[in-house]
């Protein structure tokens, strides 16, 4: 198709990019290391490895990962939150030819033993607060090799006050026991009495198994090529390009990592971008200490923020956070959940930068679109498509319908997976004939090749014939000064086959029903007004923040049965 969107990119921006300009991930993370050697490449609770600290370990505990007889495409699965053993754990799996496939670290047993046993993990590197899971499941598993790290390992003098407080004071580390477990310290000392065996990587090895979030049923490992992530990172570093190389000049580019480095967002646009282009990695290791993440960004002039709605509302409402210094924020990149109109002019009136919406999903490493970077003020659209990257708005039956009118996105590039691991008949199910992928979502595209999500497919309410979509919902009612967070799903209804349920956390606690219907009224016509409201204190999560409207639907079909 006709690439109409091309004309709506800002000036410096290619319409593809080269990428056969890297043999492999590991190929472009060496040439960080030497490129940017003496620089910083992560901080976390104040202390920093740099570009050759993280060379050097990596290096080493590759080496140590390989002397365990693992073969090349050995799968390693890493279960920890944003510390600095995760970048150093990565780059050391990828060097050495394996596979990284990342776990959330507050999986239960039984999500955990699923991913382990879909993956066929031999190997996990996984923090001690989480090793009790580990435990309980390894027998399960084909896991052979475990490599415990703690909070404190490599924070120097303060790492043991770190463990201190962790182990003793605020009980953070359940009891395990797991036989022939080596501590992460004494894996990365081994190894540097090792010699790292280089394998030979093409742009087709398998770089990460990063399963979905099981939010429409069974988690499923989309097989990400080192070509896809590749592709993705270029994609990202020449869409940035317009908004950093605006006024001021920053030697180099501090991000802020809230987002958690196992899930796909902060991998690709955090982790990896960042290698790419030379930056610093500012890690937050629990971003919902929202008073302790203004702490940390107190200390700093960041200049990337990459966040979902949640997260950025929530710090526009913690105390202090106002007061940062945001003279030198260029980009902020909203993503992973629809980013809600009130907070993005909140967002701007106290950063003084625009949030930059995109899209994309796991399995297409992520990003397939975003509106351009140096944008002063928020769209409401999910912007265009990067580089090198086809959309195409279809039926159910697959045809394209015309611009203007809804139907799913479908998607193609290098960026896209290989498909589900072991699963072609997965696969075969998001897959159109021509190559195109199916995200399951609902989009709009304009005539200037600008695109609006309106919903995703599974998430729309039939109300008495007529097609209701959450987001839009959503919106209105987060607009209500008295609302700090809502989510929207369809009940059951005997008049209109279904009806809108709204959960609601208050901001404003005088804040009744009739005040928010009667506000939706305003905005909304009759049959999109919600029919019941619920009102409760947090709202389920995923690991990035993005609202489960699944969990809430089964929590009325538990209470219905």
């Amino acid at each position: 198709m006709e690439r109409i969107w091309l004309k709506q990119y800002p000036a410096g921006v290619p319409a593809d990019i080269d990428v056969t300009q890297y043999s492999s991930l590991v190929e472009l993370l060496e040439e960080s290391f030497a490129k940017f050697s003496d620089r910083k490449a992560f901080i976390c609770m104040d202390k920093s490895v740099s570009y050759r600290d993280l060379d050097e370990m990596s290096q080493a505990l590759g080496a140590y990962l390989q002397s365990k007889g693992l073969e090349k495409g050995a799968r390693v699965a890493l279960m920890m939150p944003n510390v600095l053993q995760y970048p150093i754990a990565t780059a050391a799996v990828l060097r050495a030819g394996f596979a990284v496939v990342n776990v959330n670290p507050l999986y239960t047993p039984r999500e955990l033993e699923h991913q382990l046993k879909d993956s066929g993990a031999e190997a996990i590197i996984v923090l001690e607060n989480f090793a009790t899971t580990v435990q309980q499941v390894m027998g399960k598993t084909s896991l052979k090799h475990v490599i415990v790290g703690s909070m404190g390992d490599l924070l120097g003098l303060k790492g043991v006050i770190v463990n201190l407080v962790v182990r003793r004071v605020k009980k953070m580390v359940p009891p395990y026991s797991i036989p022939r477990a080596v501590a992460f310290n004494d894996a990365v000392a081994a190894g540097r009495g090792m010699m790292l065996d280089k394998p030979k990587l093409t742009p087709d090895d398998v770089a990460f198994l990063q399963y979905t979030g099981g939010t429409t049923g069974v988690s499923k490992g989309a097989t990400l090529l080192h070509r896809n992530i590749l592709a993705n990172v270029l994609q990202n570093d020449a869409w940035l390009q317009p908004a950093l190389e605006k006024p001021p000049h920053v030697d180099q580019l501090l991000i802020v990592c809230a987002l958690p480095l196992y899930h796909i967002f902060a991998l690709t646009a955090c982790f990896l971008l960042g290698m790419r282009a030379g930056g610093t990695n500012l890690l937050i290791p629990n971003p919902r200490d929202m008073a302790g993440f203004v702490k940390e960004l107190m200390k700093y002039q960041i200049n990337f923020f990459p966040g979902v709605n949640t997260l950025y509302n929530g710090l526009l409402h913690t105390p202090g956070f106002d007061k940062v210094d945001f003279s030198k924020l260029k980009v902020s990149n909203g993503g992973g959940m629809a980013t809600q109109k009130p907070v993005a002019e909140k967002w701007l009136a106290v950063t003084g930068c625009a949030l930059s919406e995109g899209y994309g999903l796991s399995e297409t490493s992520p990003t397939l679109t975003c509106n351009p970077a140096n944008i002063d003020s928020f769209s409401g659209s999910i912007g265009l498509p990067v580089p090198s990257t086809y959309l195409s708005i279809r039926d159910d039956d697959g045809n394209e319908v015309p611009l203007g009118q809804p139907g799913e996105i479908c998607a193609k590039g290098p960026q896209v997976m290989a498909g589900y691991w072991n699963r072609p008949d997965e696969t075969a199910k998001v897959m159109t004939s021509d190559g195109y992928f199916r995200t399951g979502d609902i989009g709009v595209m304009t005539a200037d090749g600008f695109t609006k999500i309106v919903d995703r497919k599974k998430d729309m309410i039939l109300v008495s014939g007529f097609n209701v979509y959450p987001n839009e919902i959503e919106e209105v009612i987060a607009s209500h000064p008295g609302v700090l967070e809502c989510a929207v799903i369809g009940v059951d209804d005997p008049r209109s086959g279904e009806a809108v349920k709204a959960f609601i956390v208050r901001k404003d606690q005088s804040l009744t029903a009739e005040d928010v219907i009667k506000f939706c009224t305003t905005q909304l016509t009759n049959y999109k007004v919600p029919k019941q409201i619920e009102f409760r204190t947090a709202l389920p999560k995923t690991n990035v923040g993005k609202i489960l409207r699944r969990e809430l639907r089964d929590e009325k079909k538990a209470a219905a049965a």
